[in-house]
């Protein structure tokens, strides 16, 4: 079910990641990004990248990463894309509660996502429902292909009992 991501897995899922990357709509990348600068963002900075795969077919990826260095340094940050045909089908549910134990198991006590789109409701309502707060609104961040300058939510969740 999952695994870390391979080069030969990122070039699979290649176009799941260029559409979504050139939608404009949920992720602050470059639209023009080739393959190997978009490998580099998801595979080589983060920690590690993961795969969701079932019956062989990659429809899932996550990084987890530090959010910030030094004193930062214990709160992750992740991101996740869906193949277009699997959403609506619970894996990025399951990519994010698999997420949160690997953060755990790399020490990290939180996690935040810096910059979910407030269009992006069904986003917001997942992450919300699996323990996420909205913990801060930055206007106008995002320039959405369609809909112009659109909120951007800061959400949070820690990880261990404080």
């Amino acid at each position: 079910m999952f695994r870390e991501m391979t080069r030969d897995d990122f070039e699979l899922f290649w176009p799941t990641f260029s559409r979504v990357i050139m939608a404009e709509e949920t992720y602050a990348f470059d639209p023009n990004m080739t393959l190997e600068q978009s490998f580099d963002v998801w595979c080589k900075v983060p920690l590690k990248t993961f795969v969701f795969v079932e019956h062989g077919v990659i429809l899932g990826s996550f990084y987890i990463k530090a959010n910030a260095a030094g004193p930062g340094s214990h709160i992750c940050n992740c991101g996740y894309m869906v193949l277009e045909s699997a959403r609506g089908k619970g894996i990025a549910r399951s990519m994010c509660e698999y997420s949160q134990k690997v953060a755990i198991d790399l020490g990290f006590d939180a996690m935040q996502f810096n910059s979910v789109v407030s269009t992006n409701t069904i986003a917001v309502t997942l992450w919300e429902s699996l323990g996420f707060a909205i913990v801060g609104t930055i206007p106008r961040a995002y320039n959405h292909s369609r809909l112009g300058y659109v909120d951007s939510l800061v959400m949070y969740k820690s990880l261990v009992e404080v």
